[in-house]
């Protein structure tokens, strides 16, 4: 994965960042016993998922074809054995 620039987006990082403060949250108030704290920190999970759909959709993630040309196929590496 080092070659392929594999998260390294807008779209990327801002989706994990925000689904990072929902874990802290939703950990805070699982300590804390208060239920309803948590769930809000899952809501906040949920939306960082959405959130960097959302950013991929509007052309800040990875593009398909740097997906598309890093994708390695079983006759581009047969000849390279011999």
């Amino acid at each position: 994965m080092a070659g392929s620039s594999h998260g390294h987006t807008p779209a990327a990082w801002t989706g994990v960042t925000i689904a990072f403060i929902g874990f802290c949250v939703s950990g805070a108030f699982m300590v804390m016993a208060q239920p309803v704290g948590f769930w809000a920190g899952m809501v906040v999970v949920l939306l960082g998922g959405v959130v960097g759909a959302v950013m991929r959709g509007m052309g800040l993630g990875q593009p398909k074809e740097a997906h598309d040309a890093l994708e390695v196929t079983p006759h581009a590496t047969a000849g390279a054995k011999g």
